[in-house]
């Protein structure tokens, strides 16, 4: 997944609340720092704290995007919300060979018996790394980590001064919950 070269699509599923919509932006810039062309925007559906939330990202170190609809054939999905997989088809139109970045405790082999989808995999516990760190169950920076440890697509580097600029003073527990998720994520070919 680390072929930059082209344009990248990301599609983040979480819940109002949880941070998908800013995790989204916050990768956009951070790719936009690195001189890479980049966007951000979200889908919302009814706008209510806890109801199913899509962001997305479009990537490019060739040109300029210009395709401004919604991500419906991903290269990469990013699930905030483990609670999701039972409610909403996450993996619906990822590309063939594409992946998965799931926050959940659960086990490779469960994740895949459910899902029934033919992809690569990466995990990490992400609730319990935010608990732990920022005290409350928000993944969104825990979730940014995960998804540069398996991909790439922006170095961890890059996210230090959007990340510092969007939480201020609660800068510094978002950044170490994003370093310790990238740490401890796995990933699955």
């Amino acid at each position: 997944m680390r072929d930059t070269n082209r344009l990248i699509e990301i599609r983040w599923h979480g819940r109002g609340g949880q941070g998908a919509v800013t995790s989204a932006e916050l990768v956009a810039q951070a790719a936009i720092s690195e001189g890479k062309y980049a966007h951000a925007f979200p889908s919302f559906g009814p706008e209510r704290r806890g109801a199913p939330v899509l962001a997305f990202v479009r990537i490019s170190s060739q040109q300029p995007i210009r395709i401004r609809a919604e991500i419906a054939q991903p290269d990469i999905v990013v699930v905030l919300d483990p609670r999701l997989l039972r409610i909403v088809n996450v993996a619906s139109g990822l590309k063939e060979n594409g992946l998965l970045v799931i926050n959940t405790r659960r086990s490779f082999q469960d994740i895949e018996a459910e899902l029934k989808a033919k992809c690569k995999l990466a995990r990490v516990n992400a609730t319990s790394i935010a608990r732990e760190i920022l005290g409350l169950p928000i993944t969104n920076t825990t979730m940014i980590g995960a998804l540069v440890r398996a991909t790439g697509v922006v170095e961890l580097e890059s996210l230090l001064e959007p990340l510092r600029h969007r939480f201020g003073r609660l800068a510094e527990r978002n950044i170490k919950a994003m370093q310790k998720a990238y740490e401890e994520t796995l990933v699955k070919e």
